[in-house]
């Protein structure tokens, strides 16, 4: 690879107004809250000019590849993206843009470029799972992903908004946030009225809140603070959680004007036609993450079968709102298969062991319900994600907008990894892998209202990129921070891919190095514990 830099004075001044940017820590925080993130000392740029020569272009739009091409950035901005021959020709070198003073050009010969990943439900941790923000960052930015939707702010709304804030400025090494709060979470006095639904909304927004979270709430009362959302041109996800979804289901709240569900709770309830309740067994307890889960694993075969009426019906009506699914099917994937998702290739270099302390069974976490799970419930599971896959699949081949989340920190699914693995889910659920990269960039910058700055690499959107040396659209795994495993021809076996660079508003980052220095804190984390592996029963 041939790198050329070219030093001048805009770069220099650049770099000195993020020596004083640094100079704006955040506070440590609290006992027993989340350490947000450190100044940023990683990443270059961005420059007056750079320039990706001979890539080729995944451009999220759901077209083909197409390369050799060179893309030129200004700032933070796209500018041209220049096809300039062949594959197996000499480069027109006619065609190629010139170089300014200033610039810096990367030689990526033979290499894909694609927009930033957008996770459309990524948690920035939590002091319960033990996990500061530049950890998650860095899994994060190491595994492509240039955008995150906080579906929650459960660590405080100033906190999330903050951090938001210092990730728009590029003060720390992060994603760009996008902070939704979530409804009545933290309120000390329940909202009894419509108009305290509405003063709550107003609230969030003119604390930099963009969008609001729910997982239910009395009617009147939810309803209201749709309306108001729409007023405030917000935006709004909603967990349709079994606690509420018998009165608030998903085509409930789509009339209302929320506009993207999250997992699949309260779809199957819309879908409903010969019983208005899930079928629940009389000693459910909700609070039990057993009987929640271990029944959540039931529902789809409870459902209006494909080509119903009813089925149809629910379909169309969506559809018709615009509406969003964002499926989240990696953050249940070990419900189906505990063995593999507990073995996953980088939980031991990656994974904290605080994290993966939470992770295991125990009663008061919330996601570690493996007290006893056993064939039976994986069998279920199985069909379960059979028939969500289905009805997603056919909602995108209606012309339905499908985005990628990953609802990572919980049950095995760690964050970065668990994005790559949607991607990967998303294709078995029957997506084409152009399919699949379209939901997890131009679907979602959709989604966020964003279309007119991300998800696409074209001329006039950010600089938010993802660059490495293997094909995506052959085999997704390489997009994993651990690569591939391939057998070479001299019989010896080695790990292939990873992304090379994560280019985030013009800023390069040196995506391996982002997760050595996660690997650095995994393993000085172990050695306080004196711990040389994470604990097998």
């Amino acid at each position: 690879m041939r790198i050329r830099v070219v030093v001048a004075a805009f770069a220099a001044a650049l770099l000195c107004a993020h020596d004083i940017a640094f100079a704006a820590a955040a506070p440590p925080p609290p006992s027993g809250e989340v350490a947000p993130a450190p100044p940023r000392h990683e990443g270059e740029g961005p420059y007056p000019q750079l320039i990706l020569r001979g890539v080729t272009v995944i451009n999220g739009s759901g077209s083909p590849a197409f390369g050799p091409a060179d893309v030129v950035i200004e700032g933070n901005r796209i500018v041209r993206v220049q096809s300039v021959g062949n594959p197996g020709a000499a480069i027109d070198a006619d065609k190629r843009p010139r170089l300014a003073a200033g610039g810096r050009e990367i030689d990526l010969a033979g290499h894909y470029v694609l927009p930033g990943i957008i996770d459309m439900h990524g948690h920035i941790g939590g002091a319960e799972q033990g996990t500061p923000a530049e950890y998650v960052y860095k899994l994060w930015l190491g595994n492509g992903i240039t955008t995150v939707r906080e579906p929650g702010c459960m660590n405080g709304v100033d906190w999330c908004v903050s951090e938001a804030r210092r990730s728009a400025a590029n003060a720390i090494t992060a994603p760009r946030i996008f902070p939704y709060a979530a409804f009545g979470f933290k309120e000390r006095t329940p909202m009894t009225r419509p108009e305290q639904a509405r003063q709550w909304v107003r609230e969030m927004k003119a604390k930099g809140i963009v969008g609001m979270k729910c997982f239910g709430y009395r009617p009147d009362v939810l309803a209201a603070a749709f309306d108001e959302l729409k007023k405030q041109g917000m935006r709004s996800a909603c967990h349709h959680a079994q606690l509420d979804v018998a009165r608030v289901n998903v085509l409930t709240t789509a009339r209302w004007g929320l506009t993207s569900m999250e997992h699949w709770y309260g779809l199957p309830e819309a879908l409903f036609d010969d019983r208005t309740v899930q079928d629940y067994p009389p000693a459910y307890n909700y609070n039990n993450e057993a009987d929640r889960f271990g029944q959540a694993g039931r529902l789809w075969a409870q459902a209006a079968q494909k080509g119903s009426d009813r089925y149809e019906a629910v379909i169309a009506e969506l559809l018709k709102l615009d509406f969003t699914i964002d499926p989240t099917f990696t953050i249940y994937n070990a419900a189906r298969d505990l063995m593999r998702a507990r073995r996953a290739d980088w939980h031991e270099e990656y994974t904290l062991p605080q994290l993966w302390d939470f992770y295991t069974p125990n009663r008061d976490h919330h996601g570690s319900f493996f007290f006893d799970w056993g064939s039976e419930d994986e069998v279920v599971w199985r069909g379960n994600y059979t028939r969500w896959m289905a009805f997603v699949n056919d909602y995108k081949n209606r012309g339905g907008r499908v985005t990628v989340g990953s609802d990572s920190g919980f049950i095995y699914q760690l964050y970065g990894f668990g994005t790559i693995q949607e991607l990967e889910l998303l294709r078995e659920a029957g997506l084409h892998p152009l399919e699949v990269i379209r939901s997890a960039t131009l679907y979602g910058a959709q989604a966020l209202g964003e279309e007119q700055r991300l998800g696409t690499i074209e001329p006039g959107k950010l600089a938010d990129l993802v660059v490495l040396k293997e094909n995506p659209l052959a085999n997704l795994k390489v997009l994993y921070g651990t690569g591939h495993i391939r057998l070479g021809d001299d019989g010896k076996l080695r790990r292939v891919g990873g992304i090379e660079y994560t280019i985030k508003d013009g800023i390069v980052f040196d995506a391996r190095q982002l997760l050595a220095d996660v690997r650095k804190t995994v393993a000085e984390e172990k050695a306080k514990r004196h711990i040389e592996r994470l604990s097998q029963p």
